[in-house]
């Protein structure tokens, strides 16, 4: 039996060059896949330890049509076969049981305005008021009343990961809604006319829960809705302000 062993290394600038280059894939593919995945974790964990989930708004039973009966699905369905597939860009796959119900989006005069948060450098986005393509425009879904009217006027974004953020782009422009917090301010341009909301509750909720659309009397409000964490369609960020008065 041999005391010794001899292994040959093969020392060629080739071979080193094909485990460096190995190496550097490998790293390479873990810095993508942390870069990809920390804004989601990011969120989560943020999300559990400063913004409530879950919430749920008891709501009566009434066999009337309601604003909820029509929406349906207005926030989708959490299932791997529900309409969370599809283009989320077009708002008749958002919200279905309008189309399929034949519910008038819109019968207010005022068909467009535009919506500004300092906070997040987002300024004169146009805000579609009952609109169809979420990628042109935000949109005011199921309108009942205008800003600035008593009611509750709610306001769907699309975001995506911070990387991919552009307050330009329709189609990531809520990616920072998450930092916004309670005092801050939203304004809503009408014309000539402009109202200023303020920022005063902010939570998660699943997809299911619709209540966050329910029309509100007391008071002027003001209901931003988008996806999350950020780059999915999981759970949904809901943002309230309520009109200031002066």
């Amino acid at each position: 039996m041999p005391l010794h062993a001899y292994v040959k290394k093969d020392n060629s600038v080739k071979k080193k060059a094909i485990n460096y280059f190995s190496y550097l894939s490998l790293t390479a593919g873990a810095l993508l896949l942390f870069w990809s995945f920390y804004p989601i974790l990011s969120f989560e964990i943020y999300s559990r330890l400063f913004i409530k989930r879950n919430v749920k708004t008891p709501i009566p039973y009434n066999e009337s049509p309601s604003s909820l009966s029509a929406a349906s699905s207005v926030l989708g369905v959490f299932s791997i076969f529900s309409n969370n597939l599809r283009d989320f860009t077009q708002a008749s796959v958002w919200f279905p049981s309008v189309v399929q119900a034949g519910t008038t989006l819109s019968t207010l005069s005022v068909k467009e305005y535009h919506l500004s948060i300092p906070k997040l450098n987002i300024k004169d986005a146009r805000v579609v008021v009952g609109g169809e393509d979420l990628a042109k425009s935000l949109i005011q879904y199921l309108p009942q009343s205008l800003p600035g009217e008593y009611g509750n006027a709610v306001i769907f974004g699309h975001s995506t990961l911070p990387q991919l953020y552009n307050p330009k782009d329709y189609k990531t422009i809520f990616t920072y809604l998450p930092s916004l917090e309670k005092g801050d301010i939203i304004r809503v341009k009408i014309g000539d006319i402009e109202y200023e909301y303020v920022v005063y509750d902010m939570f998660v909720v699943n997809p299911d829960e619709i209540s966050v659309l329910e029309q509100q009397k007391d008071a002027s409000y003001l209901t931003i809705i988008t996806c999350v964490p950020p780059g999915t369609y999981f759970q949904r960020l809901v943002v309230k302000a309520k009109l200031r008065l002066i």
